[in-house]
């Protein structure tokens, strides 16, 4: 059971790594970032709607904290979802993706703020050695040379700090309700928050144009399966394990882009990406250990 655990696992990073490289196909076919997020949430809420009408078990709905933070949780993934796509807009599937991985450590600042996790020298040392990476990574140093703008390596980090807004969220929700039902929750949050924002018209283009297998696509399997296999998958894999093989999703995306999409990296950056993918997952290893 535990290996199939971890083969679930796998399979969520990949779909969320290839669901990069499809939103920047949308993207780049003229689909406005919030339009594409809202599409990748809005069917994602009808797998785990589904899920929870087949197992409405322990669901938590009269619980009046698990909505709230679950409702958090939802914030968190709305703006994991289209600062992620903003940042692919304005920069490269590469670089977005390594930035949105940063989330452990936006993670350890929270935790530090709100004192649940004791700063050591070692976790200060890890989270200097990500910054660093940033900088490679994204060569802020160096104004238009990367092909990164400003504005995407700020949405790449933002992605990762809405990130760790659901992580928080779901976890705070988690005692209270089924994770089926906390999605619901959340995804129903996340799909009023990105249709408010998108422009309505664009939207509802998406039913009728040959795009809409990407669509289709992005959401079943970057938002409707992923999340459900992640979720399955953690219950029997431990967590230094499912920390490792997340690493999946970065270096998938990372790949789709420099493949599918002709994108490249200078030399500088690929030190910056690998430096921030191990470190972060040095850093996660062992804390859940």
């Amino acid at each position: 059971m535990a290996s199939i655990s971890t083969v679930f696992v796998v399979l969520a990073a990949l779909f969320w790594g290839l669901s990069g490289g499809i939103g920047g196909i949308l993207m780049a076919d003229g689909w406005n970032p919030l339009v594409v997020s809202f599409y990748r949430g809005a069917i994602g809420l009808l797998f785990v709607l589904a899920w929870l009408a087949l197992r409405p078990q322990g669901s938590g709905l009269s619980s009046g904290r698990m909505w709230f933070w679950a409702a958090v949780a939802g914030v968190g993934v709305a703006g994991n979802f289209a600062f992620y796509f903003v940042s692919i807009a304005q920069g490269s599937v590469a670089v977005a993706a390594t930035l949105m991985y940063c989330a452990p450590v936006f993670v350890y600042l929270v935790s530090f703020t709100l004192k649940l996790e004791r700063p050591t020298l070692l976790k200060w040392a890890a989270i200097a050695m990500v910054m660093l990476g940033i900088v490679l990574l994204t060569r802020i140093y160096a104004t238009g040379s990367g092909g990164v703008t400003l504005m995407g390596a700020v949405a790449g980090l933002l992605s990762g700090l809405s990130y760790a807004v659901f992580i928080f969220g779901f976890k705070y929700a988690a005692p209270h309700g089924s994770p089926q039902a906390i999605l619901v929750i959340a995804f129903a949050v996340l799909a009023t928050i990105l249709i408010s924002l998108s422009d309505t018209d664009q939207a509802l283009a998406v039913l009728g144009t040959p795009s809409w297998p990407l669509f289709v696509i992005l959401g079943v399997f970057g938002a409707g399966l992923s999340f459900i296999l992640y979720i399955v998958g953690l219950n029997h894999t431990a967590p230094a394990v499912a920390s490792i093989v997340a690493m999946v999703e970065p270096v998938t995306a990372s790949l789709f882009g420099v493949v599918v999409l002709g994108e490249s990296l200078a030399a500088v950056q690929i030190v910056g990406m690998g430096l921030i993918l191990v470190t972060v997952t040095i850093l996660s290893v062992a804390s859940k250990s």
